[in-house]
């Protein structure tokens, strides 16, 4: 049955809309020969009898769409209350719960609601209907068993290959691949135990030139000679000794101690004291 291009415009929009972002265990299939032959796959919810099964919908347009809903049915064998032997739907989206603004999606994800929750109270089907209100175990017993004959099959259908919009969106941003990463310096192969951070660090610090003179010798980092050996043996005895200081290290608050004249200063203080006293003496024989 041919549809005005009105309704045909809506349907090829609904479908490709659906393709770019199918919802979740949604499908639809086409046929290229005739794109009103519309097929939508539900996916079997997990937690529910009809888990790993692939059910398939079938769809038929009228002129009166989208005013009226489409005809439905499940091609696919299913033991559901609210679904025929021969495949009719009992669902109030398709009858006077109906808006013309749903649509092909909107029909898909209500089946598959009501794979989740089935209603014996308006049942097609009066034994899945009356073995769910008296014995749920035996009912989902013969749901699976159905099931695995009917709508599971060897191969997941190569629809569901493409992700549905709600998992692309909270699925974790990808890590990146060894080649996409920067390339790391040479030497952090060669300093295995040190972190970047120490690498890092040791890198900002500056390195003191080497010295290009001898050290000259001072105090600090020279023995004591003899002469202070008897000042150290009375401070043992009087109990004060203390150790002496690293080498190359100087205390600023501790008084340098005080280092003895050259030999030819002191006698050249000494020349200049003697003379002194003769001038000194010749004076007062004078007076």
């Amino acid at each position: 049955m041919s549809v005005s291009p009105a309704v045909l415009r809506r349907i090829m929009r609904e479908l490709n809309e659906l393709r770019t972002n199918p919802s979740e265990g949604v499908r639809v299939v086409t046929n290229e020969d005739n794109m009103l032959d519309v097929t939508g796959i539900i996916e079997g919810p997990e937690g529910t009898p009809y888990a790993g099964g692939y059910f398939r919908v079938k769809f038929h347009f009228t002129e009166d769409f989208p005013a009226a809903p489409p005809k439905c049915w499940f091609a696919t064998k299913i033991f559901h209350p609210n679904v025929s032997a021969s495949g009719e739907i009992c669902v109030n989206t398709l009858k006077k719960d109906w808006q013309s603004s749903y649509g092909i999606g909107h029909i898909l994800v209500t089946v598959k609601c009501l794979l989740i929750y089935p209603n014996p109270e308006s049942a097609l089907d009066e034994e899945a209907g009356k073995l769910l209100l008296e014995n749920y175990d035996d009912y989902c017993e013969r749901a699976k068993l159905i099931t695995s004959v009917h709508a599971t099959p060897r191969v997941r259908p190569v629809e569901f290959e493409t992700p549905s919009k709600a998992t692309t969106d909270s699925a974790p941003p990808s890590k990146p691949s060894p080649a996409q990463l920067p390339p790391q310096p040479a030497l952090l192969s060669t300093i295995a135990p040190c972190t970047i951070t120490s690498i890092v660090s040791l890198k900002s610090v500056p390195v003191p030139p080497a010295p290009t003179q001898p050290l000259q010798a001072s105090v600090s980092n020279t023995f004591p000679s003899s002469n202070s050996n008897s000042s150290l043996s009375s401070e043992k005895t009087q109990g004060r000794l203390t150790s002496p200081a690293p080498l190359g290290t100087a205390d600023s608050n501790v008084a340098a101690p005080s280092i003895p004249p050259p030999a030819k200063a002191v006698k050249r203080a000494a020349a200049g004291t003697g003379a002194g006293a003769e001038k000194r003496k010749k004076a007062l024989k004078r007076l």
